[in-house]
């Protein structure tokens, strides 16, 4: 997400670093470095232009260029004109004042509409709501039998309509009536789409939000086809008045043209955005922390939230204390995967991370998510006695467990090897070696003799770095 307008930017910011003193004519090649970033990143033009300008307008007065660190200045002035573009605060969703509020879920076939649909269902259930969600697409084959499975996977029930409801206005009405009845209180309508925008479709969405009266109307787009995603919503924002947008496959857009411009073309904002295919991959979009990311600071705290989410407490606690104890099995090295493999690929999370100090390169490290299954994949092929006591897995042992999970006793015998390590990692934590101000454990972590394949060894920066 952003890795491409981040990696640039972060040149022009190195760049401007490297002047003795900032002056009028290194600022305008930093701001022309700064709009070729941005035209790149597929931004729309007129936002390119508004941006720069603002960002002209206060990074050349005299209290910018007289500063001790002027490049600093340049980068809060691009992070609070990054904001401004993007929505200034996070856009929560509004709700009816008496129950069912309607949300009509609008945009192009293909977009990502039903997902979309059945996500934000999970989420508001997850949030203290209680949906029902209906598809009145009743034009795509297999379209609402497509939502009604997304809404089963996420435990969240559809309205699948009577004999004799055909028509997208009876479905809607029907499934609102349902909603009351049963003491839900959002209605998620996921409506039909079209190739392109057509006189049709937005007739037959304006008859909708007349009957249902929707607080929320979220236009989907695809953020992978950058402009075309922002055209799309402002032409459905003329027709039919969107009230936010929800931007999916934000995971796969390393430029970010879609994000930085929809608000300002359309005056709406960006609600949510959608972060890979699983069912709990969408969260809400914060303006703040997406201009963090684009300017290499991180996003630390979505990090915290999703651990939040996804890891058990209480096992969190147990954990910490087998490793302090260093009662640290097998076993709970598989637990821990699994912990982590909740919180979504490894890339996404590395993309987190600040690009600063032992971050710094994080961006240029590639983690493939199926050696995480491997990994797994072996220790579940072993005896419980094995995983509590991995000293008793001699030869015989590890070729049957390699047999078992689909692996080679070389792969085995590599997983053995860098647990084992990693014990003696913890057994060091754990001996009194933090000393005060914990000076003495990078001390003595750098001296310690690791194989050449014990992951993250030479992670540039970091304490087992080169």
């Amino acid at each position: 997400m952003f890795d491409n307008l981040s990696d640039k930017l972060q040149r022009v910011f190195k760049n401007l670093r490297g002047e003795g003193k900032l002056t009028a004519e290194n600022m305008e090649a930093a701001l022309r470095e700064i709009r070729m970033a941005l035209l790149e990143a597929d931004v729309n033009f007129k936002v390119v232009k508004q941006l720069i300008e603002n960002i002209k307008e206060k990074a050349q007065g005299e209290e910018v260029l007289q500063a001790l660190s002027p490049s600093q200045q340049v980068v809060k002035i691009v992070h609070e004109e990054l904001i401004k573009i993007l929505g200034s605060h996070e856009s929560k969703l509004r709700f009816a004042n008496e129950p069912p509020s309607v949300f009509l879920i609008v945009g192009l076939q293909g977009s990502g509409k039903t997902t979309s649909t059945g996500k934000l269902a999970r989420w508001l259930s997850r949030n203290g709501h209680r949906p029902m969600v209906v598809s009145v697409d009743v034009y795509r084959p297999a379209a609402r039998e497509q939502l009604k499975v997304v809404a089963r996977e996420v435990g969240q029930p559809v309205y699948e309509g009577v004999e004799g409801e055909s028509k997208p206005l009876d479905l809607a009405r029907s499934a609102r009536r349902e909603s009351m009845n049963s003491g839900r209180d959002v209605l998620l309508v996921d409506t039909a789409g079209r190739l392109h925008i057509d006189d049709d479709l937005m007739v037959e969405l304006q008859e909708l939000k007349i009957q249902l009266n929707p607080v929320e109307i979220l236009f989907v787009a695809d953020a992978m086809t950058g402009q075309d995603a922002v055209k799309s919503a402002d032409e459905f924002h003329k027709r039919l008045g969107i009230t936010g947008v929800i931007l999916t496959k934000m995971d796969g857009d390393a430029r970010g043209g879609a994000a930085l411009s929809i608000r300002h073309v359309t005056g709406q904002p960006l609600k949510f955005v959608g972060i890979g295919e699983k069912l709990d991959a969408i969260e809400p979009f914060h303006p703040d922390r997406a201009a963090n990311r684009i300017l290499g600071m991180g996003d630390i705290l979505s990090f915290i939230e999703r651990a939040e989410e996804a890891i058990d407490k209480k096992t969190a606690v147990e954990m910490q204390r087998k490793l302090i104890e260093n009662d640290f099995t097998l076993e709970d090295f598989r637990d821990q995967l699994r912990q982590i493999r909740k919180l979504g690929s490894i890339q996404s999370l590395l993309g987190m991370m600040p690009k600063v100090g032992i971050f710094k390169e994080l961006k240029d490290v590639k983690v493939d998510d199926k050696e995480m299954n491997r990994v797994v994949a072996i220790i579940d092929s072993m005896t419980a006695h094995e995983r509590a006591n991995h000293m008793i897995i001699n030869g015989s042992r590890r070729r049957r467990i390699a047999k078992g999970s689909g692996t080679s006793v070389q792969e085995v015998n590599q997983l053995l090897k860098q647990y084992t390590e990693a014990r003696k990692l913890m057994k060091t934590f754990s001996g009194g070696m933090m000393g005060k101000g914990g000076g003495m454990l990078g001390k003595k972590l750098s001296k310690m003799k690791l194989p050449a394949d014990f992951p993250f060894k030479n992670l540039p920066g970091g304490p087992f770095g080169n």
